[in-house]
Parts: C-alpha cells; structure tokens; sequence
C-alpha cells in the first residue's frame, strides 16, 4: 500500500532525505535510503533514487510509510520492520510492541547506558516512552512499551487486573507433563536475586502444556502461560517440577547444560500476547489483538536438530 504527502511551503526546497528522517523518526535510516534504492519513493509519480533530490511546494510524494495527517509524526504502522536486531511487530500511535533480542537489558542499568528503552528514545525522539513489564536481560519475545503517559498508565492497570493472557515458549529438559498447572508460592531474595518456592512468597501460577518431545526424551518443548508475573517465574516452577529450562544457569541442570556446549542462555521466549476488549481510548488500536513473536534462531536450531517434523 502507498501514500500520499503533499510538500507544504515549510518544506520547499528540502532534500529528499532529510524531509523523511524528520516525518518518519521511528524509521530506520537504513530503511529509508533503501526505500529509495529501490525506487518505492515516488515524487509526482515519478521514481526518485537520489537521496539528495529537492522537494518544493506542492509536490505529491509517494511513500510506503502511512500518516494520519501531514502534520503528524506519530506513525500507525502494522509491518513488521526491524531496528538493527530489534523487530518491530506493531507500532501504533500510543503502544509499540518488540520482539526483543536475548543479551540487552529493557531498562539501562547506568545513565547513557544501551537498553530497548535507550534505543526506543533514540530513534523515536519520546522520552514519555517506557516499558510496561520486564524481560531478563537473556530472555527474548513480546515486549510492549507505551508511548505516552496515558497509554502507559492505561496498560499498567490492565497488566495489574491481570487482563493480558502472557504466553511463553521454552525448551525444558526431559519429557514434561502433557499439561500441568503449577501452583507454588515464590519468595525473591534481592539481596542475591534469587527465587525460590515457599510458602512465605507471593501467589505465582503456572499452566505449562508439552508441545513436542525429543524422541530420546531428553527435551521438551512447552508452551507456559503466566498467570501471575512473578519474578523469575517461568524458569523456577519448570525447575520445581523436575523440568528446568535449558541453559538456564541459576536454576537449571547444571550437568545436562555442560553437555549442550553451544547454548548461551535460558532456552525461554515470550511468544505471544491476549488483550481482552480495551474501552480506554489510548489503547483502542491493540484491543481484542493478539501478537505473536517468532522463535529465536537459537531455540529454532535445537528443536530442528533434536525434534523430528518439528513447525514453528
């Protein structure tokens, strides 16, 4: 789908370029000069593949990149695009939703430091912008961050009445339960950022359900929905059920990780997420929506090699 801008007075004589890095700031510039490289930036219906190309008055510009009006820098946008390692899988006009990369915190641990909110600030120019739940550092999936103030305190309250359905994908080891629901206390100590199940801890329940098992029966593949959003959850009940995940070097089999040399982390992705119908106006463009984030080529790669027919 194309669309169309008309060049006001403001912007005669502006490069090509520059006029689109300043309309369309969540845009990659990566992403725009290849735009242009290929020749899907029209100006008067004609192909433009010079960066430098003039724009004056009156022009009509034909881009791939929708706006709500010519005045608004705020982009409603489905596609699915990518900063750098960092996909994209819905950018709206108040949410932004990530699939985010395993290594890279969500939040900067120092001033300056690099995280999805440092880089979120950067190409967006929002400094409202701020994540609305958390991910370890090396765990990967759906990531949703709010824009702006109202969104944020929208979905903080649906997140708090436990509204959104949160499922994750992970690689456990050994042949898990056909379907389990886990129901076990956890207590945070964090002094030395751990969990642990105990009956002085917070309320945490798990549904974990087996997808695929290895034919050796070493590994599993299971989808776990959270039903509270306790620290360290995931990975703490698939440990007290006797099926830690795999790679995970806090809470994991320590033996059975020394013998999968090449995994760097805990084999665990947030895969998808539920919103139930949103009657909050900020939050009407991912109400009733589900989003998905497909698995990481790590977790990929050992469920192709170990599972026999295995789909994504």
């Amino acid at each position: 789908m194309s669309y169309s801008i008309k060049i006001s007075r403001d912007d005669d004589g502006r490069r090509l370029d520059r006029f689109l890095r300043g309309k369309f700031k969540w845009v990659s510039l990566g992403e725009i000069m290849k735009s242009i490289r290929l020749g899907e930036v029209r100006v008067n219906s004609k192909k433009i593949r010079e960066p430098g190309e003039r724009l004056y008055e009156g022009d009509e510009l034909i881009v791939k990149w929708p706006l709500k009006n010519e005045n608004d820098n705020k982009i409603l946008t489905n596609k699915y695009s990518s900063w750098g390692k960092i996909k994209i899988i819905f950018h709206g006009e108040n949410v932004l939703i990530l699939n985010k990369p395993s290594g890279i915190l969500v939040q900067p641990d120092e001033a300056g430091g690099d995280s999805i909110i440092s880089r979120v600030w950067s190409v967006t120019g929002l400094r409202t912008a701020a994540a609305v739940h958390r991910l370890d550092r090396n765990t990967t999936g759906i990531l949703i961050v709010a824009l702006h103030g109202k969104s944020l305190r929208a979905l903080e309250e649906v997140f708090k009445l436990r509204k959104v359905k949160k499922f994750y994908r992970a690689i456990v080891v050994g042949k898990a339960p056909e379907k389990i629901t886990i129901e076990a206390p956890l207590l945070k100590d964090a002094e030395k950022n751990l969990v642990k199940v105990s009956e002085a801890g917070s309320k945490a329940v798990t549904i974990c359900k087996t997808l695929a098992t290895s034919e050796d029966e070493k590994i599993s593949l299971v989808e776990l929905e959270l039903q509270t959003g306790r620290t360290h959850q995931a990975r703490v009940h698939m440990a007290h059920i006797g099926h830690p995940i795999l790679g995970d070097r806090k809470y994991g089999d320590f033996g059975f990780n020394r013998l999968m040399k090449n995994i760097k982390r805990p084999m665990l992705h947030a895969y998808e997420l539920e919103f139930p119908i949103l009657h909050e106006e900020s939050l009407n463009e991912i109400s009733g929506k589900k989003f998905y984030a497909p698995l990481p080529e790590d977790m990929r790669e050992i469920l192709e090699l170990r599972i026999n027919n295995y789909e994504d």
